[in-house]
């Protein structure tokens, strides 16, 4: 967890706040297994659910756009995101499972995008998760030339929900 990213700063807030058990991981002590270097993610968090999850927090922008068009579920994330966690799912093994979690820092214009927000240092948050083997089986190249994928919008919202449901 990169301590002066807001986005990752906020959902430890949102965990701390409720009293949800976690682990931030340090990314200065990144790891090496079978002597490849795996992408860190953020955060472990245990779930009473059963699933405990290996979270990836991506910051995005809730703004409004030009004209009468809505905001949109920005959900890109590089290709190395998405193979880091898949190979970190399979060292943790049975009871965790990763989790991309898309924390949306709200433009202050128009409403906001889910019921559930969250308060940090005087930003509101909204928390959205999709587990990982769901993004990977809708996700599509978004930039070849930068390596980054995304689901399109209509598969992000069957498959994101409020991070609370996750929890």
């Amino acid at each position: 967890m990169k301590s002066h990213n807001d986005y990752e700063a906020a959902f430890e807030h949102y965990l701390r706040n409720r009293q949800i058990p976690y682990v931030a991981v340090d990314e200065a002590k990144r790891a090496a297994f079978r002597d490849a270097k795996l992408k860190s993610f953020d955060f472990i968090v245990y779930s009473t659910g059963g699933t405990n999850w290996l979270v990836d927090v991506k910051g995005r922008r809730w703004v409004a756009r030009a004209g009468q068009s809505r905001p949109a579920w920005e959900n890109w994330v590089t290709q190395a995101d998405l193979d880091g966690l898949r190979q970190w799912q399979e060292v943790f093994g049975h009871g965790f499972a990763a989790l991309l979690v898309f924390a949306y820092r709200l433009d202050a214009v128009g409403e906001p995008p889910a019921e559930i927000v969250h308060i940090f240092h005087g930003d509101r948050y909204v928390f959205a998760g999709v587990a990982l083997d769901e993004y990977i089986g809708g996700a599509r190249t978004r930039s070849p030339k930068w390596g980054t994928v995304n689901l399109p919008v209509e598969e992000f919202a069957r498959h994101a929900r409020p991070i609370a449901d996750w929890l």
